[in-house]
C-alpha cells in the first residue's frame, strides 16, 4: 500500500520535519507533589513548566538550560538525551530548509533527501523515546505522554518506506 505518491514525497518530508520541530515531544503531568502540581510541556527546542498549588509560576527553558538545572541529578541523562535529540532535529530542520529552497539541486545529489529526513526523524524519535523513558523512571513521578515521539516515528516510517520510483 502506498502512503504517498512519489511526486509529493519531498513536500511531505519537509512538512513532516517542520511539524516535528513544532509539536511537543513530551507532556508530563505531576499531580500534587508536596502541595504543588506540575505540568511540563517539552518541545524539541524549549520546555515550558507550569506550577500551581502553594505557588503558581511558569518557567521557560531551552534544552541546555534545563540540562544545566538538572546537572548532577539522576535525571540528567534524560536531559542529555533530549539535547542530542534537539541537535539531530536542528540538523534535520536545516536540511529541510535547504531542500525546500533548492529542491532540484538536492534531488540531484548523491542521496535521496526524503530518506535522509526520514532517517533523521527516526533517530530523533528513538532518542526522544529514550529520554521519555528516562524521565519517567528517573524523574518526578507523573504521567508522561510522548506525543511528538510517536508522531516523529510514524512520519519517519512513512518517509523511509515511500516508493521513490
Amino acid at each position: 500500500m502506498v502512503w504517498v505518491r512519489s511526486e509529493h514525497a519531498g513536500a511531505l518530508a519537509v512538512v513532516s520535519t517542520w511539524l516535528c520541530a513544532l509539536l511537543p515531544w513530551n507532556v508530563t503531568y505531576t499531580p500534587n507533589l508536596s502541595g504543588v502540581s506540575l505540568l511540563f510541556v517539552r518541545f524539541p527546542f524549549a520546555e515550558i513548566q507550569f506550577a500551581w498549588g502553594l505557588s503558581s509560576r511558569v518557567a521557560v527553558r531551552s534544552p541546555l538550560s534545563a540540562l544545566s538545572l538538572q546537572s548532577g541529578q539522576t535525571v540528567a541523562v534524560a536531559y542529555q538525551a533530549w539535547v542530542v535529540g534537539a541537535a539531530v532535529l536542528a540538523l534535520a530542520v536545516l536540511f529541510s530548509l535547504v531542500y525546500y529552497l533548492r529542491d532540484e539541486r538536492v534531488e540531484a545529489g548523491p542521496v535521496d533527501p526524503v530518506r535522509v529526513l526520514g532517517g533523521l526523524l527516526g533517530v530523533v524519535g528513538v532518542v526522544l523515546a529514550a529520554s521519555t523513558y528516562l524521565l519517567a523512571t528517573r524523574g518526578l513521578p507523573g504521567i508522561p505522554l510522548p506525543l511528538g515521539v510517536v508522531i516523529s516515528l510514524v512520519l519517519a516510517g512513512v518517509l523511509l518506506t515511500v516508493d521513490r520510483t
